[in-house]
């Protein structure tokens, strides 16, 4: 086994985001959760080691990441790379500053980009400001975020915020025209005593530019979008087969179950999709949590009978309104914290009872599943929506799971993600 790409992500929904873009452009995949304890698969071209990492306290944010590092460079990976989200949220204190700096001084480069730009969801970046559709980044959703609010559109801002080192940026002007002319704007840029670039990107075609003149940079950060363009680099070597087939899987068949419990308006339209197509769903109230009623034991008698007709929701997703007041009431910690881990014992009860394929909604919820369910790592498969592939758990008990970004997905994901599943 050669890995040619060595990769850390944030947390879990963005690590099998960043792992199906690579399948995507024909890098076989396997996803990690956490550092790996036993031997990867063999036949393997990049691995991403999901962390858990967004939003807790910077300096453990940066132990995890230099761990995970670690480990990569003894894989002997060729090139390491730092995901976040394409909506770059974080707060000023981090993480993504930290964790770059962290990275950048223990791979000993000087000079490394930043671009969370996915335009194939609608996030793009022009000016060095981030827009989330026709919005900028701090008029959208994300502006409400109940860990990581965005109210900064200008990510030169936002990263210099959180590093000492120098941020610049390389605007689109320059990315359309092409690699020879991103390379030689990053030697002046160096030469000026920038060390972070945010780079401008509003299509695909970008994406391809930037990622060609990112060939030997020994670290990229950036959201999965860049993945698109890095593998033309390693074919160019003669390290990656012309037209490889990466995202076959073999399916486990059993019964199908829906978790989610991010709260973004784009999963509040995927549940209130599923429940107005007439499909059943049950809610999970974190005060009814916190007033100590069994609503795992409740949700679990609930689903058993529903799970051999479809796929039945199990759901603590809600409007921002309904967010703030419990985060009043019981505290932001204690709110999630609730919530998690009644997801992630009802997700664990659903395969108990024969469910094998299963959609979790949410970064900080499939974190908390996977974990109760055991996952070590995932073979990555076909694509449900950008952003989101079908991947299937490595280990003795085989689960098909879908683990979808809170701001992903058509508005009919929960219905339909289930017809890519072969």
């Amino acid at each position: 086994m050669s890995l040619l790409l060595g990769c850390i992500a944030d947390d879990f929904t963005g690590a099998t985001d960043l792992a199906g873009m690579l399948v995507r452009a024909g890098m076989r995949t396997v996803q990690m959760i956490g550092v790996p304890q036993e031997p990867l698969p063999r036949d393997v071209d990049a691995v991403v080691i999901a962390l858990k990492s967004r939003t807790t306290p910077p300096q453990e944010a940066v132990d995890e990441s230099l761990a995970a590092l670690e480990w990569l460079r003894n894989a002997g990976c060729r090139q390491f790379y730092f995901k976040y989200c394409s909506t770059f949220d974080s707060t000023d204190r981090g993480n993504i500053g930290p964790v770059t700096d962290a990275l950048m001084t223990a791979l000993g480069t000087d000079f490394t980009i930043a671009c969370p730009a996915f335009p194939e969801n609608k996030r793009t970046i022009f000016k060095g400001y981030l827009f989330v559709g026709d919005e900028l980044l701090s008029e959208s959703g994300m502006r409400n975020h109940p860990l990581t609010p965005m109210t900064d559109a200008n990510l030169v801002r936002v990263l210099q915020r959180q590093t000492a080192r120098k941020v610049g940026l390389i605007g689109h002007e320059v990315v359309a025209r092409g690699a020879e002319a991103i390379a030689a704007h990053i030697e002046a840029l160096k030469r000026d005593g920038i060390q972070i670039a945010i780079v401008d990107a509003v299509s695909n075609d970008d994406l391809m530019r930037i990622g060609a003149a990112l060939a030997g940079m020994p670290l990229v950060t950036a959201g999965s979008g860049i993945a698109l363009g890095l593998p033309q680099n390693f074919r160019k070597a003669g390290l990656l087969d012309e037209g490889a087939v990466a995202d076959t899987l073999e399916v486990p068949q059993g019964l199908r179950a829906v978790i989610s419990g991010s709260c973004s308006v784009a999963t509040n339209a995927q549940v209130a999709h599923f429940i107005a197509s007439g499909r059943p769903a049950f809610a999970i109230d974190p005060l009814r949590l916190a007033n100590g009623e069994d609503l795992v034991s409740m949700a679990l008698d609930w689903a058993a009978p529903l799970l051999a007709d479809g796929p039945p929701l199990v759901y603590a997703t809600a409007a921002p309104e309904a967010v703030k007041a419990v985060q009043a009431r019981l505290g932001v910690e204690r709110a999630g914290l609730l919530v998690e881990e009644a997801l992630a014992g009802i997700a664990k009860g659903l395969v108990e009872r024969g469910v094998r394929q299963m959609l979790v909604a949410g970064g900080e919820t499939s974190g908390a599943v996977v974990q109760a369910l055991g996952v070590h790592g995932l073979h990555i498969g076909p694509q449900i929506d950008p952003g989101v592939p079908w991947t299937t758990t490595l280990g003795a008990t085989p689960l098909a799971l879908a683990l979808k970004s809170g701001n992903f997905g058509s508005v009919d994901f929960f219905t339909k993600a289930w017809s890519v599943l072969r």
